[in-house]
């Protein structure tokens, strides 16, 4: 039997939401502070004393799986209180998931009406119209969404003069890759340069939802500018490329990035945001909102809990109450 079998599945389903439920929990009293120190880094890239890229963790008892885990998927918005933050974690099959260095990655995401319609290696213009007429709505009525950021204002230049609705958001693309797979959003393409491992976690959510992903592996140089500094660490991250036998550049497709479809996928609300409501605390107690989803059957559910404070990990009681 798959290690994510049904009874399996349904087991790691309750750990997962587990996990991504608590966490929001022990930063809610850091939101809105930004002096205080980042909770996570780059730990696969700086070599930090915390989770990296191919680190194995449990006890090795059972069924080895691949882990996506992103903590603090939203840091700076965790520290300004702004929208969209969440904790973030995806499940599958061990080799699931590709296993890519701390780096940019260029995404072209769409929803199951799109499936089959993109291709990275065309003109950006080309991939919506290409959209468009899959979906079948005028051009002028596709929506996409992007990263507010300035490698971006060439791109969100060019598709409003193509007529097409853009949304542009200061951070947080798993969110938004997300929404374009959601039955009830209005988001039909997502678009932009953002982190590689948040690209791996967007892929694991879009084949459990049944969308279609593109992504391309980029160096520091080609997104930040071919300073020096960036230039040094470009040519460090393709040299980490290398070593894991991963051609940089090339157009990866979703089952590059997410193998199969038997994946479990969950994101908690940090701070409030279109996919999901942000940790609300009073007094004693904090409220929760998960999104859980299960690819195999493609089931999507949504939780809400009640956690009382003073009956989590004692470590935590100095943070919490």
């Amino acid at each position: 039997m798959s290690p994510l079998g049904y009874c399996k599945s349904a087991c790691a389903c309750r750990l997962t939401y587990r996990v991504t439920s608590r966490f929001p929990v022990s930063t809610a009293w850091i939101l809105g502070k930004p002096r205080h120190p980042p909770l996570i880094g780059e730990g696969e890239i700086d070599e930090a004393p915390m989770l990296y890229i191919g680190e194995q963790v449990g006890t090795g008892v059972g069924d080895a799986v691949d882990i996506a885990v992103d903590p603090i998927e939203g840091t700076r918005m965790t520290a300004m209180g702004q929208a969209n933050a969440l904790a973030v974690l995806a499940v599958g099959e061990k080799d699931t998931f590709l296993h890519a260095p701390d780096m940019y990655m260029e995404k072209l995401i769409v929803g199951p009406q799109a499936k089959g319609a993109i291709n990275l290696a065309l003109p950006l213009a080309d991939n919506l119209r290409n959209i468009a007429i899959k979906i079948g709505k005028p051009l002028q009525q596709l929506t996409v969404i992007t990263l507010a950021k300035p490698r971006h204002y060439g791109v969100i230049a060019e598709m409003q003069q193509l007529g097409v609705k853009v949304f542009a958001i200061p951070d947080g693309d798993v969110a938004a890759s997300i929404l374009t797979c959601m039955p009830d959003s209005e988001v039909d393409v997502l678009y932009g340069i953002g982190g590689a491992p948040e690209g791996v976690i967007s892929a694991a959510v879009i084949r459990a939802l049944d969308g279609d992903m593109q992504g391309r592996l980029l160096a520091r140089h080609q997104v930040k500018g071919d300073s020096e500094e960036n230039r040094r660490l470009g040519e460090r991250e393709l040299e980490r490329c290398a070593e894991m036998g991963i051609e940089a550049g090339r157009v990866l497709t979703l089952s590059d990035m997410a193998r199969n479809d038997n994946v479990i996928f969950s994101a908690t609300g940090i701070t409030k945001g279109d996919l999901l409501e942000g940790i609300v605390r009073r007094g004693n107690i904090a409220t929760t909102e998960t999104l859980l989803i299960r690819g195999k059957s493609r089931t999507i559910r949504r939780i809400r809990s009640t956690h009382y404070l003073d009956r989590k990990d004692p470590a935590l009681h100095d943070f919490l109450l």
